[in-house]
């Protein structure tokens, strides 16, 4: 296993970390929380930078690198409509996405067919969700009403990288 994909795997233990914190009586578990959050996307950061310049790009770090970041922020979405920070249809709107593309990748992985790197726009859309989620946590007026727009912008950047999975795999079927 080269250092980018540990990196990876190293994130997944970020999770259950951030929810340990999260829920606990610790003084100051939020910045705590948050601190971790800042870790897992410190690494990811670290991860893609070794990976491109080592030449270091594997497909099980294409597979696992944003499998760690789906999960890490399906945990944060849970925790925060667990404890009342955003509602329901946001859970959902966000869940249903995140699971979604984890179900879509998965896919063409097991039928062998070629997937493609998280692009620009995919890399910004998950920036902006680490932003509302730290003004979320943090209780900052209108962050409802930024997590709607990152949402929607979340859904754009998805189905841009849809497409161009769906290209990718048509270029190598043509």
């Amino acid at each position: 296993m080269n250092w980018p994909n540990l990196l990876t795997s190293v994130r997944f233990f970020f999770i259950p970390a951030y929810l340990g914190v999260y829920f606990s009586a610790l003084p100051g578990r939020l910045y705590w929380a948050f601190g971790i959050i800042l870790l897992a996307g410190f690494t990811d950061i670290i991860d893609g930078y070794l990976a491109r310049r080592n030449n270091q790009i594997t497909t099980l770090g294409i597979m696992l690198d944003p499998l760690a970041d789906k999960l890490m922020l399906i945990a944060v979405f849970c925790s925060f409509l667990i404890t009342g920070k955003i509602g329901i249809w946001a859970a959902v709107a966000l869940f249903f996405r995140d699971i979604a593309m984890i179900i879509v990748a998965a896919f063409y992985h097991i039928k062998g067919k070629k997937t493609v790197p998280a692009n620009l726009m995919g890399k910004l859309s998950t920036l902006m969700l680490y932003i509302v989620f730290f003004l979320l946590m943090f209780n900052y007026n209108h962050a409802t009403s930024l997590l709607w727009g990152v949402i929607c912008f979340s859904y754009l950047t998805s189905f841009i990288y849809l497409f161009e999975l769906h290209a990718a795999n048509n270029k190598i079927n043509s």
